[in-house]
């Protein structure tokens, strides 16, 4: 219990940090105090109404600080409040105050441990004192109790869920390098062995024919250039001390293995131009990917899709690669990480990919690739 409470204590904010202010903060702003008035002047059982509406109207604009300044704003409001009822010996009976239980919900979603901690304790502490300074009634006790702990428990499960998906996103960007850090391990031993080998031909022939020697001397640069520059692309890429399996990398051929059989459903075309020959093997491998995975993201969630476009173009600069299906244009965005995947592949060759609904129907994943890799 008590490594439990240390835990709890020392654990950081939440991450990533919160978004200073959104619209629906200065709406809650421009809203709350106009209808504090309105329920001031409409109820008549509320004692001490005007210093209740004043008090109530003040601790407004603490919303605007209550995800980076969450313990600090809900401090403010408690203090307000229970000044407000040592002075007067009642409650702020507004129902407008209730916007008290954001500034609750933003201390467990956004703050750190401690403050959790410091924040659940006052809360509990203010209606504690709320039940036993005024008429005891065990329901409204139980409701007040009950109300705090279960805000206090939806901005938790709010946190541990946005910390659950941001750890499976590392998990996919992790996985994402693994597989490119593989194909540039595949292509960084090609260029070695071509080196290997032709530096023991130019010694086999230094002696009895020089231009023999100086052409493999002239290979050997070209390729020790291209290892360095996938050599620099895999420091890029692999982030951990884990090896990497030497596996085939694949190619712009392969593509031709997404189009299955006659009877796939739905159909899937491939359409390559330009000069795709050339391309690095983590390009080229990068391409298949991307269309592998946004292939089978249609297969799987574009409702009534019938065909599969999948085209492919290269220039002298980069890579273009597109996958459009046909299917119903208000459907689902596809579920999983799939497309953080193929962006984080995308952003590590230095390249972009993008994935949306397109105006003229179905699903649009493109994807722009320098052809040179992240070495350029």
């Amino acid at each position: 219990m008590i490594g439990l409470l240390r835990s709890a204590w020392t654990a950081p904010p939440a991450y990533p940090a919160p978004p200073k202010r959104v619209w629906r903060d200065w709406l809650l702003v421009a809203v709350i105090p106009p209808l504090a008035v309105i329920e001031a002047m409409l109820r008549s059982d509320v004692p001490q109404i005007v210093p209740a509406a004043v008090i109530a109207i003040a601790g407004v604009p603490t919303l605007l600080w209550r995800r980076t300044r969450p313990l600090l704003m809900l401090v403010l409001v408690l203090g307000a409040i229970e000044t407000f009822r040592l002075a007067t010996g009642a409650d702020i009976q507004l129902y407008t105050v209730a916007y008290v239980l954001l500034l609750v919900y933003a201390v467990s979603r956004w703050g750190s441990g401690r403050s959790v901690v410091i924040g659940l304790a006052i809360m509990l502490a203010s209606t504690a004192a709320s039940t036993l300074l005024g008429p005891f009634v065990l329901a409204d006790a139980i409701s007040g109790f009950g109300i705090v702990l279960f805000t206090v428990t939806v901005g938790l499960l709010f946190r541990l869920r946005a910390g659950s998906r941001l750890r499976e996103l590392d998990r996919v960007k992790s996985r994402e390098r693994e597989e490119l850090a593989r194909d540039l391990h595949d292509t960084v031993a090609h260029h070695v062995s071509a080196i290997a080998i032709q530096a023991q031909a130019g010694l086999a022939t230094v002696g009895t024919n020089p231009d023999a020697a100086t052409a493999a001397l002239r290979v050997i640069e070209a390729e020790a250039s291209r290892t360095l520059a996938e050599m620099r692309s895999m420091v890029r890429v692999l982030r951990s001390d884990d090896s990497v399996d030497l596996a085939p990398a694949a190619t712009i051929a392969d593509l031709w293995q997404l189009v299955g059989g006659e009877s796939a459903v739905p159909a899937v075309a491939v359409h390559i131009s330009g000069d795709v020959d050339g391309l690095p093997a983590p390009v080229a491998a990068a391409v298949y990917r991307i269309a592998q995975e946004s292939v089978t993201n249609a297969r799987r969630h574009a409702r009534g899709a019938t065909r599969i476009d999948v085209h492919v173009a290269a220039d002298a600069e980069s890579v273009r690669l597109t996958v459009h299906d046909d299917g119903a244009t208000g459907m689902a965005a596809p579920a999983g990480y799939g497309i953080a995947g193929m962006t984080e592949r995308a952003e590590l060759l230095g390249g972009t990919c993008s994935a949306g609904r397109d105006p003229e129907g179905g699903w649009t994943v493109a994807a722009n690739l320098p052809r040179a890799g992240a070495g350029s």
